[in-house]
């Protein structure tokens, strides 16, 4: 029996079979595609946002990427303007080769720009040279991947402790930061342990643990449940809300994926280099 067109969706489907040159299966599929798109949109608009702060943590203003490849010139990011304020837990989204990883590394001091500037606690990455911008770093800014990069050789605990710069030769609050850590992520039982023997999941969470070791202001993470099943991946998220609670830690996410940027208190979608 064949599926009857829903009435809603008629006057929709006549415009995808126009556009398909009436092929109704690929019109249908679009238009599935579109309401699953709106639907998800609605889900977004209807979640109530946290209240920001009105203190702003990273300013970004008229940032620029440019990449010369041979003879091409590539522009990644064109004139970018953003704040992220403390405490919030921010998503960038947007398809593959919009500059939302980029604009996560220039945020992060892990590249520097074409022109523009970026601000964190009103410092100008800019302006610092290699040497500052590393000690900035290892002070204010916490990483995490999509991969985790631990070290194999080294048991959990230590592969924490690899993040202890600031705390070098105080070993009492290293010990005290890493029994705090492991507890707040759930790894307690897994101090011994190398990383070939934790799951996924366990591998993230230690990445975590890890880029919080120094206590920092800022977290930012690019697609951090991209090699997790969907379950480890709501795991992940609910940590990462709980750090943004407890620890008052400023989150940024880079992320394809809506169900996490539905959860974040602000979605920044980036288009071909600019901010949708």
């Amino acid at each position: 029996m064949s599926k009857q067109p829903r009435a809603m969706s008629d006057e929709a489907l006549h415009v995808f079979l126009g556009l398909f040159d009436g092929d109704f299966a690929a019109a249908r599929a679009a238009l599935d595609q579109y309401e699953q798109k709106q639907a998800q949109n609605a889900v977004r608009s209807s979640r109530p946002k946290r209240q920001l702060s009105d203190e702003v943590v990273i300013r970004v203003e008229q940032l620029t990427k440019t990449y010369q490849i041979g003879r091409q010139r590539l522009d990644v990011l064109k004139g970018i303007d953003l704040e992220v304020h403390k405490g919030e837990f921010l998503a960038l989204t947007g398809p593959s080769g919009s500059g939302k990883s980029t604009l996560l590394q220039l945020m992060g001091g892990l590249d520097k720009p074409s022109s523009g500037s970026i601000k964190v606690h009103d410092r100008d990455l800019t302006t610092m040279n290699d040497h500052q911008i590393s000690d900035f770093r290892n002070r204010t800014i916490g990483f995490v991947f999509q991969f985790f990069y631990l070290q194999p050789f080294l048991r959990l605990d230590k592969n924490l402790e690899v993040a202890d710069m600031p705390l070098r030769g105080k070993k009492t609050q290293r010990r005290a930061r890493l029994a705090e850590l492991v507890q707040a992520v759930g790894l307690e039982d897994r101090q011994k342990h190398f990383p070939r023997e934790l799951s996924g999941g366990q591998m993230q969470r230690a990445a975590i643990a890890r880029a919080l070791f120094n206590n920092p202001a800022v977290i930012l993470a690019d697609e951090p449940t991209g090699n997790l099943d969907s379950e480890n991946g709501r795991a992940i998220i609910e940590l990462f809300e709980k750090i943004r609670d407890e620890f008052g830690t400023t989150i940024v996410i880079v992320t394809h994926d809506a169900n996490i940027a539905a959860r974040a208190d602000r979605e920044i979608r980036l288009t071909d280099g600019g901010i949708a």
